[in-house]
């Protein structure tokens, strides 16, 4: 019953027309985001973060606006990958395979219809079981110590460096740049400054907004200045645009299994998307042998990932409210969204700040009809959105970074910090170095040093206590395990390589 009084609740804010609006606007501006190739969801939302508190939203508000963008990225990126060949974000990579082979033989239309759809059937599960499991590991979550919750922090790290890169090293040294940038600032417990280097800007510490938009937004300024602009073109042309009830209905288990498979995956800290996508494809893709002709443009190897990477959107949303680990990178900003706004994920939100949660889950209900509702009919209008020049796009998302992280600190200094974030993240990238491990190290690297303090304390020094419990030895096993298993499947999974031409 608690369940029902929850999502009254839940749907008596989500029912308003504010924040209704705020859910429509986001889902048509994550789609566009998503339909740009190369933004992608990380992005997207790290770009319009500052436009939360231009708008002066709450928590609830904020969440529902940025959650429904991310929601709309997902959903958009299948439409340049079907139309262009070029994914609009990792993701979406495998919706290439079956989806341009579809559009090259006449049936853009169609591909788009049906992925669509698959992308509600993912997107909407993950939501109800979001709804389901996230109570439950909320109350699991209250056995958790210090040192539980320092092998969780480690288990995020391990994970999102092991399946999220392509180099074990590389997402290892981004961590620890990213504990570093977290130990800037006065420390709590000395007194004492650290890596401030005299800097009385620094003794305050680095916000992670200005961090996430310098390292996302503004590095993405700097690729797309890079290519001198280079505009892409509608690879097939969409005309008629119907709904194929047939292949829809033929494909409807391949949508329910990919969609379990994507949940699955997106709950794994660290996993994300683009393996939830991988899995559902490869595993229908097994299903159905030879004769199931993936990729030379079939129904099911389209619905396949995008039911798998829509439902793991939504299954990384669950450790991320419950437990306050991002399931992949766009939750880690999101992260940072609720932080900045004084909201704690965790177990206790849901106790202390129950319509902050169930408003989320009742609008994120709301928005997936929404986001079918546009990406069936309005296909067309989001198609004429791949065609807008870098010199239109580029000087909107320089302003939106620069007027948003002002507005949020009024500091020169934090501009001049953007900026310098954007040219690491710009560096970073070239080198192949993953960036979103450094933004996990901003966001947790405090809250991990505290948990190992607080172990330290209470065990009178003794690091043994860190392995005291049958909680905390699984969750270091796990971690290990996610941070060397991918060593021995690279040549089985390639990490999706971002296109930015």
């Amino acid at each position: 019953m608690d369940l029902f009084a929850n999502l009254a609740i839940g749907f008596g804010i989500a029912l308003s027309p504010f924040t209704l609006m705020l859910a429509v606007f986001g889902c048509f501006i994550g789609t566009i985001i998503g339909a740009l190739p190369g933004l992608g969801p990380s992005n997207g939302v790290a770009i319009l973060i500052p436009l939360t508190f231009s708008m002066g939203l709450d928590a609830t508000s904020a969440l529902v606006l940025m959650t429904a963008v991310y929601y709309g990225a997902m959903y958009g990126g299948r439409i340049s990958s079907i139309l262009l060949n070029i994914p609009g974000d990792e993701p979406a990579l495998m919706t290439t395979l079956d989806g341009y082979p579809m559009a090259k033989a006449g049936r853009a239309g169609d591909a788009l219809v049906i992925s669509g759809v698959a992308s509600f059937t993912g997107a909407f599960l993950s939501t109800i079981g979001l709804m389901l499991l996230a109570p439950l590991l909320a109350r699991i979550a209250f056995q958790f110590g210090p040192a539980e919750y320092f092998a969780l922090y480690l288990l995020a790290f391990a994970t999102l460096g092991g399946i999220a890169s392509n180099n074990q090293a590389k997402a290892a040294i981004a961590s620890c740049i990213g504990l570093g940038i977290a130990m800037v600032g006065v420390d709590n417990n000395s007194g004492l400054p650290r890596l401030t280097f005299g800097n009385m800007h620094l003794f305050d510490g680095i916000d992670f907004l200005v961090a996430i938009v310098g390292l996302f937004a503004i590095a993405e300024v700097f690729f797309f200045i890079e290519s001198h602009g280079k505009n892409t073109s509608i690879g097939v042309k969409l005309d008629k645009v119907t709904v194929p009830w047939k292949d829809i209905w033929d494909t409807k288990w391949t949508q329910l299994r990919s969609s379990l498979i994507g949940f699955v995956a997106g709950v794994l800290p660290g996993a994300g998307a683009s393996l939830g996508s991988f899995m559902a494809y490869m595993s229908e893709k097994s299903i159905a042998g030879e004769k199931g002709k993936f990729g030379t443009g079939v129904p099911k190897g389209v619905a396949a990932p995008e039911a798998g990477n829509n439902a793991a959107a939504g299954g990384a949303l669950v450790p991320m409210l419950t437990l306050g680990v991002p399931g992949s990178g766009t939750t880690a900003v999101l992260l940072a969204l609720l932080m900045t706004l004084n909201i704690t994920p965790g177990p206790t939100l849901f106790t202390e700040r129950p319509e902050v949660v169930w408003g989320l889950i009742a609008s994120l209900l709301i928005a997936n009809f929404v986001l079918l509702l546009m990406n069936v009919p309005m296909v067309k209008i989001f198609v004429k959105i791949l065609s807008v020049p870098p010199w239109v796009l580029l000087p909107g998302v320089t302003m939106i970074s620069f007027v948003g992280i002002y507005s949020l600190s009024g500091s020169y200094f934090d501009l001049l910090l953007m900026v310098g974030f954007g040219a690491l993240g710009w560096v970073l990238r070239k080198l192949d170095v993953p960036t979103v491990p450094i933004i996990l190290g901003i966001l947790l690297g405090g809250h991990m040093e505290d948990s190992l303090r607080r172990a330290m304390v209470l065990s009178d020094g003794d690091w043994t206590y860190l392995f005291s419990s049958g909680i905390a030895i699984s969750l270091w096993i796990v971690a290990v395990a996610g941070f060397v298993a991918p060593m021995f499947l690279r040549g089985i999974m390639k990490k999706p390589q971002r296109i930015t031409d």
